[in-house]
């Protein structure tokens, strides 16, 4: 089954992707599904060859596509993004969570990290979460990691920025004081954790009065989409840091969140006012690495992001990957790689701050190479972690698997600036209780809840001021020539992880554009059950995966095949026209163009730029993914 990478084969001599993807099917026995007449189309990639943004909502894509449209650079329409998704899809992200910016800078030509991660309260304890079970340390103050978005928001806008720090929160301010309709995905999930109380008098979710006036009617119930809702208090807080972000971390409303924490109705939290003023975010050097002569550019440490995505690339790397991303022997391949990736993660990976992670050893290419050749014709069961080369200190896996409210935002600019950053509030609607206007985070339930195992500590243990491991992957993808190819990452907990690097797989491998690849279903492999996804009428390609499903336990792997992977994509493709290459529909084919096209996924070159670029983006529908731009 190991095998030697091979040249793909040239796009000029592949068929397109509906026809190969029907004859790998066919050839499979994994019968398309009939599309009833009338069905709604799936999305298609949407062209721009200005500027774009791709976040979860439409408002939030409008608020940044106005700020690159009036001359904003990427960082300056991430804050308004932002600003706008914390109001509008307040059960993912907000300025009571935590964000990581991976940021690439076309004046210098490089590539930074910014680490806006929550952080743990000084007077946290490793026995923090000692006898609790998840629900109960997820619904209290213990759970509450000092924010890190709006210092992030402001770090990335003052090195990168073009536009008025005020000027970027007035889109979010307006929404907040006119109003704005209550999505359908917003009230269902309120629905969804209501109906998972002892009853409207006891509640664990939506215990805070003021966040249970805000989602909910007196009767317990949802308020339904398309609720007009206004958040006054939520304008407010963003007029305050118009005055910039210690207006959120020192006086007023620093001073609420430390009591809202302190005083929090089910197990009181311990953050004070000084942790909230001691925090810094800190740029960090990104994570990269080669994948069949592509450059990937990551969050490291304390993310798992950029070293998980890069061991499943390059164990994969090892590989031929033929056909189409639905044939049974690559979702088997990916899944294995996934087995291995998840293994060393749960390992090695924690803050490295506070303990050595062997990052530039777990990207060894020699160290994959051998992780590969694990990889056989049936499924290998539980992965054991392997012995990278390089620096670690000993320790306990701690292999949890988990959900989460988060979000993700890729933008590339007028200037060729091009930024990926994933931002959250952690599980849904963040800890429950709302300062402010604005939800507070449950960050810190991404730490291990054992400090130790079998008396070793665990890299990702509870400590003071110790930021939490994340999966969180903004990602960066650049070509042979150093130049931004592609912009992507998703929300998912920990299933982040195989949906970016899903989405890097069916770009470089097999071709498909930023909508094609989110339409794919999913499948990937936490070192559990491999999980594959039905199809979502309207939104994925239809197939049968109870077939594929079959094929997969016939080599062995426990499957879950599960309605909908709640992936939320974010993925614009960078197409760069200069004045070397021919006009649309002369010469040879660009190796990473689309299938059976000319040139560039077969988008036209404009012969009267010198150098210019074409934006090709998909969003995710399985959320409310929006591409926007000019």
């Amino acid at each position: 089954m190991h095998e030697s990478p091979l040249n793909p084969i040239p796009w000029s001599k592949r068929p397109s992707f509906k026809a190969r993807l029907v004859g790998v099917i066919a050839t499979a026995g994994l019968v398309l599904s009939a599309v009833p007449a009338g069905a709604q189309a799936l999305a298609q990639a949407v062209e721009k060859d200005r500027e774009m943004i791709v976040t979860a909502n439409p408002l939030a894509s409008a608020a940044g596509a106005k700020v690159l449209k009036n001359g904003g650079t990427a960082a300056d329409a991430m804050v308004a993004a932002q600003a706008v998704l914390g109001l509008v899809e307040p059960q993912a992200s907000g300025i009571g969570g935590g964000a990581f910016v991976v940021y690439y800078d076309a004046a210098t030509r490089t590539t930074t990290t910014f680490d806006g991660r929550e952080k743990a309260p000084a007077a946290a304890t490793e026995d923090r979460f000692a006898g609790l079970g998840f629900t109960t340390a997820w619904q209290s103050g213990l759970s509450v990691g000092v924010p890190g978005t709006p210092r992030i928001m402001e770090v990335v806008h003052e090195r990168y920025g073009r536009l008025p720090w005020p000027r970027l929160f007035q889109p979010a301010i307006s929404l907040a004081q006119r109003g704005f309709k209550l999505t359908e995905r917003t009230s269902s999930q309120v629905a969804g954790l209501l109906a998972a109380n002892p009853s409207c008098s006891n509640r664990i979710f939506f215990r805070d009065p003021v966040a249970f006036a805000y989602f909910a009617n007196p009767d317990c119930t949802a308020k339904p989409a398309g609720t007009l809702i206004r958040n006054k208090d939520y304008a407010h807080t963003l007029k305050m840091m118009r005055r910039g972000a210690d207006a959120f971390y020192h006086g007023d409303i620093a001073a609420d969140i430390a009591a809202a924490v302190q005083g929090d109705l089910a197990i009181p939290g311990d953050m004070t006012v000084a942790d909230l003023a001691n925090y810094e975010v800190i740029e960090r050097a990104p994570v990269c690495f080669e994948y069949r002569g592509h450059n990937v550019c990551g969050m490291g440490p304390p993310s798992s992001g950029a070293l998980a995505v890069g061991q499943i690339l390059g164990i994969l790397e090892n590989f031929d990957l033929t056909g189409d991303p639905l044939d049974e022997r690559n979702v088997h391949l990916f899944a294995e790689a996934g087995r291995l990736a998840f293994a060393d993660r749960g390992l090695y990976v924690g803050d490295t701050d506070f303990v050595t992670v062997p990052v530039e050893g777990m990207l060894d290419k020699t160290y994959l190479a051998s992780r590969a050749a694990l990889i056989g014709e049936q499924d290998m069961g539980t992965a054991a972690p392997g012995t990278p080369p390089g620096n670690f200190d000993p320790s306990a896996p701690d292999n949890r698997a988990k959900l989460s409210g988060t979000s993700h935002i890729s933008i590339v600019d007028r200037y060729g600036n091009a930024l990926s950053m994933t931002t959250t509030i952690e599980s849904s609607f963040g800890n429950g209780v709302m300062v402010r206007g604005f939800l507070l985070n449950n960050e810190l339930t991404d730490f291990s809840f054992s400090p130790e195992s079998n008396g070793m500590p665990v890299a990702n243990r509870v400590q003071p001021n110790k930021r939490p491991r994340s999966s969180m992957s903004p990602s960066i993808v650049f070509d042979d020539q150093g130049r931004v190819e592609l912009v992507t990452g998703s929300p998912g907990g920990s299933r982040i992880i195989g949906y970016t690097a899903q989405s890097i797989v069916n770009h470089i491998d097999f071709g498909l554009d930023p909508q094609e690849s989110i339409n794919t279903p999913h499948y990937q492999n936490r070192n559990g059950s491999t999980e594959i996804e039905r199809t979502i009428a309207g939104i994925t390609l239809p197939y049968d995966a109870d077939a594929l499903a079959a094929q997969l336990q016939a080599r062995g792997h426990p499957v879950n095949v599960a309605d909908r992977l709640e992936s939320g994509l974010s993925i614009i493709h960078v197409v760069h026209q200069d004045k070397h290459r021919p006009p649309y529909g002369k010469g040879p084919h660009w190796k990473h163009g689309h299938p059976g096209k000319p040139w560039h996924h077969g988008y036209p070159w404009h012969p009267g730029k010198k150098d210019g670029i074409l934006l090709i983006g998909g969003a995710d529908k399985r959320r409310d993914g929006t591409v926007d731009g000019r």
